[in-house]
């Protein structure tokens, strides 16, 4: 999931319950305009660090402990990543959301659909 400063989502792309996120950071960012890009150390890669320089942000990713060579980062900015989370638990209070109650695909990203326009609304 994409979402905006302000913690509202803006995309989102939905894979198996086994694939790691960050395979679909590039293509999620793709196209996205904005100062920096906050996000865990799930997400520490080189690839993805110049993806995210290459489209002229700023990575705030801390690095994982087993990096050689531990990339710096505003601590500061890094504080604001709690919006995304906090939209990740507005998001499942929907309960079919929450639950994945719905079994295909289309419907489920339906179901995510509204409930996010349901949170732009709010």
């Amino acid at each position: 999931m994409l979402a905006d400063a302000l913690g509202r989502p803006l995309r989102f792309i939905l894979t198996a319950g086994q694939v790691n996120e960050i395979t679909q950071a590039e293509a999620l960012l793709e196209g996205a305009d904005g100062y920096a890009v906050l996000a865990d150390k799930g997400y520490d890669s080189t690839a993805l660090r110049e993806c995210i320089r290459g489209s002229g942000m700023k990575a705030v990713i801390p690095t994982i402990r087993t990096r050689r060579i531990q990339v710096p980062y505003d601590k500061e900015a890094y504080k604001l990543r709690n919006r995304i989370e906090r939209c990740f638990g507005r998001l499942k209070i929907f309960r079919r959301i929450a639950t994945r109650y719905d079994r295909k695909t289309i419907h489920f990203m339906a179901s995510l659909h509204l409930a996010a326009s349901i949170l732009w609304m709010s």
